[in-house]
C-alpha cells in the first residue's frame, strides 16, 4: 500500500498516554475529533465494500493518525477507537496480501488486549497462510484458553458450547509441526554412541520368548561363578591364548545374564565380538565347537536390545551363514526387522524358518506377534494354538491368546485362558496384568486395580501394570463415586512406571497429561516440558518419538498462549 499503509498509525501505547500531560482539551474538541474519525472510519468501510483494501488501510492509518497526533486527552471510548482502526486496518493488510503489516497491526492489538478474539483469529489465519505451524499453534491455544475461561460455568455443568478451533484445525497444524520436530530428534538419537539396555524386566521376558532360555540357563548355571570365570579371562595371555579369552568372555557373559547383569553381559559380549574382529580367520579357526556362532548370536541380541537395529542384523546375518539350519536365528532376524518396521521382511524370514522347521514354536510364537501388529488377528490365533498344541505349557503363548480373545469381545474364553496360564505360572506379573486388563475392558476398575497390584508385587520391575493401575484409578470416583479420581494416586503410580523402567514411553505421556491437568501455575506446566525432554531421551523409535514430541508441542504452545494472555495457570478449575 502506499501513504501512511506502512509507516504511521501505530495503536498509541497506554504507558504513553499515562506518561504525557493532559492538555486542556474542551467536550467540544473531543466531539469533533470522534467526529473525524467516524467519518474517515466510515469512508474506510466504503472503500472495503468495493474492495479497495488498499485505499481502505490508507483511511484507517489517516484516523489512527489523527488519533496519535491530537492534543485530545485518550480517553477510554478513543482507546476503543483505536483499537477497532487497527484491526480493520489489519483486515486489509491481509486481504490485501500484506501479511507482516497484518501480524504487526494484530500484535498491537494483543499487547493493549490479549483477549481480542479477532485480532487472535485473525493472527491464526496469516500464521498459518505463512507456514508459520508452530506460531499459530499457540494462537490456536490462546484461543481455547479464552473459550474455557469464558464457558468455564457452562463447561462444569455440561452445557455443550460450540469450541473457537475445530479438532481438525488441530490436527492439521500438528502434522505441520510434527516431522520436522521428528526429524531433529531422530537425527539426536542417531548421534548416540552407545545406547542404554531397557529394563530387566523387558530383557527377561525377550529372552523368555525363545524355547532355547532355559537350555543356556542351565548351562550357564553350571558353567562357573563369576569370580572364577574372571580369573579364566584374566589368565589368558593376549596373542596367545585369545581363543580361550574368547570362549572364557562368552561363558562369563551368559554367566552375567544368568544373574541379570546384563550390562556386564553386553560388555564381555562385545570384548569378545572385537577380538575376533582383530584375529580374523585365524582366530575363528582356533575356536572349538559352537563358540564362534553362539558369541554373534549373543552380540546380535545385546545389539537388538539396545536398538542397534542395522548392527543386530548385520551379526545375526553372520550367524546364519555358520548355521543355515538354525530356524531359532530366522525367528531372531524377524524380530529385528519388526522392530525396524518391515513386517514383510519379517513375515519371510518366519516363513523360511517354518519352511526348515514347520513345528517351530518360536516362529510360530512370534509371527502370531506379528500379525496382532498387522492387524490380523484370526491368523495370530491361528498361530497362537498351533504353539499351544505343540506346548500347552507356553505360557507366553496362552497370554497373548487371551489379549486376541479380548479384543474380540469373548471374555469367557480369554478368562479360561488367563486361567490356564495362572495355573502354570500363579506368580506371573504378566498374567495377572492381562487379567486386570480384561477386567479393565469390562469395566470393573476395582477389580481390575486389584490384579494390578498383583502384578506390581509378583514383579516390581514390570511397568505395565502401575500405568495400567494408575487408568484404573482415573476411572474410579472417590466419595462413594461422588468425588472425583484420585489423581496423585495416579501420578505416583505413573511416577513408579518410570522409576522401573525409564524407556516405558507411554507412562511419560500419561503421566505428563495428568501432570499438567492439576498444575497450579506456569512454572508447574515447565516442569512437564522437563518430563517430556527426560522421556525423549529414552525414545528407541520413531513411533515412540510422535507420542511425546506431540504431548511436547502441545504443552509448550498452551504455556506460551497462556503467557500472551498474561495468564498465570494453565487450570481452568
Amino acid at each position: 500500500f502506499g501513504g501512511g499503509g506502512g509507516g504511521g498509525g501505530a495503536l498509541p501505547s497506554l504507558d504513553d498516554t499515562k506518561t504525557k500531560p493532559a492538555p486542556e482539551t474542551s467536550e467540544a474538541d473531543s466531539k469533533a475529533l470522534h467526529a473525524k474519525i467516524a467519518a474517515i472510519d466510515g469512508r474506510g468501510k466504503a472503500l472495503f465494500k468495493k474492495k479497495n483494501y488498499a485505499a481502505a488501510a490508507e483511511a484507517f492509518t489517516e484516523a489512527l493518525d489523527l488519533i496519535e497526533n491530537s492534543d485530545v486527552e485518550e480517553s477510554q471510548s478513543l482507546a476503543k477507537q483505536a483499537v477497532t482502526l487497527t484491526n480493520n486496518r489489519s483486515a486489509m493488510y491481509e486481504k490485501g496480501g500484506l501479511p507482516d503489516l497484518a501480524l504487526a497491526d494484530c500484535d498491537a492489538i494483543l499487547e493493549r488486549e490479549p483477549g481480542h478474539s479477532k485480532a487472535r483469529t485473525r493472527k491464526l489465519r496469516v500464521l498459518e497462510g505463512e507456514k508459520r505451524y508452530g506460531d499459530a499453534l499457540v494462537e490456536v491455544c490462546a484461543l481455547q484458553l479464552m473459550f474455557m475461561r469464558e464457558n468455564r460455568d457452562k463447561l462444569r455443568m455440561g452445557i455443550p458450547v460450540a469450541p473457537p478451533v475445530s479438532q481438525s484445525k488441530i490436527e492439521d497444524l500438528m502434522g505441520n509441526v510434527l516431522p520436522s520436530e521428528i526429524e531433529r530428534y531422530t537425527k539426536e538419537i542417531e548421534k548416540r554412541k552407545e545406547r542404554p539396555l531397557p529394563s530387566d524386566h523387558t530383557v527377561v521376558q525377550l529372552l523368555q520368548s525363545f524355547t532355547g532360555y532355559n537350555a543356556w540357563m542351565r548351562e550357564a548355571a553350571r558353567g562357573g561363578s563369576i569370580p572364577a570365570l574372571t580369573k579364566e579371562v584374566n589368565d589368558c595371555k593376549e596373542g596367545e591364548d585369545d581363543a580361550k579369552k574368547v570362549a572364557a568372555l562368552l561363558k562369563r557373559g551368559r554367566r552375567f545374564a544368568y544373574e541379570r547383569k546384563f550390562s556386564d553381559a553386553k560388555d564381555d559380549f562385545e570384548a569378545g565380538y572385537a577380538l575376533l574382529q582383530s584375529g580374523g580367520d585365524a582366530l575363528v579357526e582356533k575356536l572349538e565347537g559352537d563358540t564362534h556362532a553362539r558369541l554373534l548370536e549373543w552380540v546380535a541380541m545385546s545389539r537388538h536390545l539396545r536398538y542397534d537395529l542395522p548392527g543386530a542384523l548385520k551379526v545375526y546375518e553372520k550367524c546364519s551363514e555358520l548355521e543355515p539350519q538354525n530356524s531359532e536365528l530366522l525367528v531372531k532376524r524377524a524380530g529385528v526387522k519388526m522392530d525396524g518396521g518391515d513386517h514383510d521382511g519379517a513375515s519371510e524370514l518366519f516363513d523360511a524358518a517354518l519352511g526348515l522347521e514347520p513345528d517351530a514354536v518360536d516362529a510360530l510364537l512370534h509371527r502370531g506377534n506379528l500379525n496382532m501388529l498387522r492387524a490380523k488377528p484370526a491368523e495370530a490365533r491361528k498361530d497362537l494354538e498351533r504353539c499351544l498344541e505343540l506346548r500347552p505349557d507356553h505360557l507366553l503363548a496362552r497370554l497373548r491368546l487371551a489379549t486376541i480373545l479380548m479384543g474380540s469381545e469373548d471374555m469367557e474364553g480369554a478368562k479360561a485362558s488367563l486361567d490356564k496360564a495362572e495355573e502354570l505360572d500363579p506368580k506371573s506379573s504378566e498374567a495377572h496384568s492381562y487379567r486386570g486388563e480384561m477386567h479393565f475392558a469390562k469395566g470393573d476398575f476395582a477389580a481390575a486395580r486389584e490384579e494390578f497390584d498383583k502384578a506390581i508385587e509378583c514383579e516390581p520391575g514390570n511397568p505395565t501394570p502401575y500405568v495400567n493401575a494408575a487408568l484404573a484409578v482415573m476411572n474410579t470416583p472417590t466419595m462413594d463415586g461422588r468425588g472425583p479420581p484420585d489423581v496423585p494416586e495416579a501420578i505416583s503410580l505413573l511416577e513408579k512406571a518410570v522409576k522401573a523402567d525409564p524407556q516405558f514411553h507411554s507412562a511419560y505421556v500419561h503421566l505428563g497429561q495428568l501432570k499438567l491437568s492439576v498444575a497450579t501455575d506456569l512454572t508447574s506446566a515447565r516442569e512437564v516440558v522437563e518430563l517430556y525432554d527426560q522421556g525423549l531421551q529414552q525414545c528407541r523409535t520413531a513411533e515412540e518419538l510422535k507420542d511425546i514430541v506431540s504431548m511436547r508441542i502441545l504443552t509448550l504452545a498452551q504455556i506460551d498462549a497462556a503467557q500472551a494472555l498474561k495468564m498465570e495457570t494453565l487450570n481452568m478449575q
